[in-house]
C-alpha cells in the first residue's frame, strides 16, 4: 500500500507542475498528449468548482488555448490521500492552492479535488471533480509557496 501512495501522490504532484508549465508557456504544446492527455481515460469526466462538466475533447480545448496564457501561475498539491483502493482503482482526495490565477473568481484561491484513478504506466484519470475551499479556509493560509 505504501508503495500505492507514493505512486499516486507523485502522480498528482507531477500533473499539476505539468499545468503550471504549461499554463506559463515554458513547456512546447507538443508536451500536451505525452503528460497530460495520455493520463486522462478516454471517457474522463471532470467537474470544475463551478459546476460544468467536461470530457476529455473539451479539456484538450481549453488546454490548448490556456498555453502560456497565465505568466505567474503557480500550483502547490497538499493533503493528497487514498480514500479507497479497491484492485487497480484508487479514489483520492487532495486540496490544491493557487497563486496568479487568471480563471477563477480568486487569483488566489484553493480547492479540494477528489478522482478516481485506475493505476497503471500511466495511471488513468476516470473522474475528477473539483469544489471552492471555503472563503475562511482559504483566507486562513499565507499562500507561501
Amino acid at each position: 500500500m505504501e508503495a500505492v501512495v507514493e505512486d499516486v501522490r507523485r502522480e498528482v504532484v507531477d500533473l499539476h507542475a505539468f499545468f503550471v508549465d504549461w499554463f506559463n508557456g515554458t513547456v512546447d504544446r507538443d508536451h500536451l498528449e505525452p503528460r497530460f492527455l495520455s493520463h486522462m481515460s478516454e471517457d474522463v469526466v471532470f467537474i470544475s468548482p463551478e459546476g460544468r462538466t467536461m470530457g476529455r475533447e473539451q479539456l484538450r480545448a481549453a488546454f490548448d488555448q490556456g498555453h502560456g496564457a497565465n505568466p505567474g501561475f503557480r500550483i502547490e498539491v497538499r493533503d493528497v490521500e487514498i480514500r479507497r483502493h479497491i484492485g487497480s482503482m484508487v479514489l483520492i482526495t487532495y486540496t490544491e492552492w493557487q497563486i496568479g490565477s487568471k480563471a477563477p473568481p480568486h487569483a488566489d484561491n484553493a480547492r479540494l479535488t477528489s478522482a478516481l484513478i485506475e493505476t497503471g504506466s500511466p495511471p488513468s484519470w476516470l473522474h475528477i471533480h473539483e469544489t471552492w475551499l471555503p472563503d475562511d479556509i482559504r483566507a486562513a493560509d499565507p499562500f507561501a509557496f
